[in-house]
C-alpha cells in the first residue's frame, strides 16, 4: 500500500477574482498575463478571461509595450474607474462620519450640514448630467448611478417624470438613520435642478423610493 506522503494529493489550484487582480494592479503597477498567472496560481486562459470581463468593465486597460528588438508585449494597468474601486473602506468612514452628523442635537444644525453634503456631492456629478428636460437629467442620473451597480429607473408614463431607485445607494446608513433619505432628496433635487419630493419611501413598507418634482 501506498501511503500519502508517497503519492501527495495535488494542492487545489487557489481560486482567483476580479477583486483580487484589481488589487493586484493597484499595488504593483501594470502587469502582463504572465506575471498575473504566477502571482495568482492560476493558467493564463483563466486570468485572460478575468482581463478581458475587466476591459469590458472598463476597470482596467491594455498597454502595447514594445523593448527594443523583442516582441512587444502587453501590460495590464487601472482605469480611473478601476483605480476608484479598489483599495478603500469608504463605507466604514463613511457611516462613522454619518454617526456623528446624526449625533447633532439642534435640527437646524443638521439640516445645514446635510444641504451642504448634498452639494458638495453634487458638484462631483454635476459635469454628468445631461439634457434640457427633467426626464432626460434623470435618465443621466440613472446611468451615472448604474455604473456603480445601484439600479435606478425613470418613468415617464404620467404628466410628469419618476425617479425609482430600484436598489438603495446607501444601504447601511438608512438603516440607522432616515435622515440619509433628506439628504438623498437634497443630492438629486441639485443634480435635476427641480425640487424633488419622496413620494414613496422603504423605510415606510414601500417596495422602492420614489421622487418625483412637486
Amino acid at each position: 500500500m501506498t501511503s500519502d506522503v508517497e503519492n501527495p494529493i495535488p494542492a487545489a489550484i487557489p481560486a482567483t477574482s476580479d477583486v483580487m487582480i484589481l488589487d493586484l494592479l493597484r499595488k504593483r503597477g501594470p502587469m502582463s498575463v504572465t506575471e498575473l498567472a504566477g502571482v495568482t496560481g492560476v493558467t493564463a486562459t483563466a486570468v485572460r478571461q478575468r482581463l478581458n470581463r475587466l476591459m469590458g468593465d472598463l476597470m482596467i486597460e491594455r498597454v502595447l509595450l514594445r523593448a527594443g528588438r523583442g516582441r512587444p508585449s502587453h501590460r495590464y494597468s487601472l482605469t480611473e474607474k478601476g483605480r476608484r474601486q479598489t483599495g478603500s473602506n469608504f463605507a466604514d468612514l463613511a457611516i462613522a462620519l454619518w454617526n456623528e452628523i446624526r449625533d447633532i442635537k439642534d435640527a437646524d444644525v443638521r439640516r445645514g450640514l446635510l444641504q451642504r453634503l448634498a452639494k458638495r456631492m453634487a458638484a462631483v456629478y454635476a459635469g454628468r448630467i445631461r439634457g434640457e428636460t427633467v426626464r432626460e437629467r434623470m435618465d443621466s442620473l440613472r446611468q451615472i448611478f448604474g455604473e456603480r451597480d445601484v439600479e435606478f429607473s425613470v418613468n415617464a408614463d404620467g404628466r410628469l417624470p419618476v425617479l425609482t431607485a430600484v436598489e438603495c445607494p446607501y444601504p447601511e446608513l438608512v438603516e440607522t438613520d432616515r435622515s440619509v433619505c433628506s439628504m438623498e432628496k437634497m443630492l438629486f433635487s441639485e443634480l435635476i435642478g427641480e425640487n424633488l419630493k419622496l413620494s414613496e419611501c422603504r423605510l415606510d413598507g414601500a417596495t422602492c423610493c420614489t421622487f418625483e418634482t412637486n
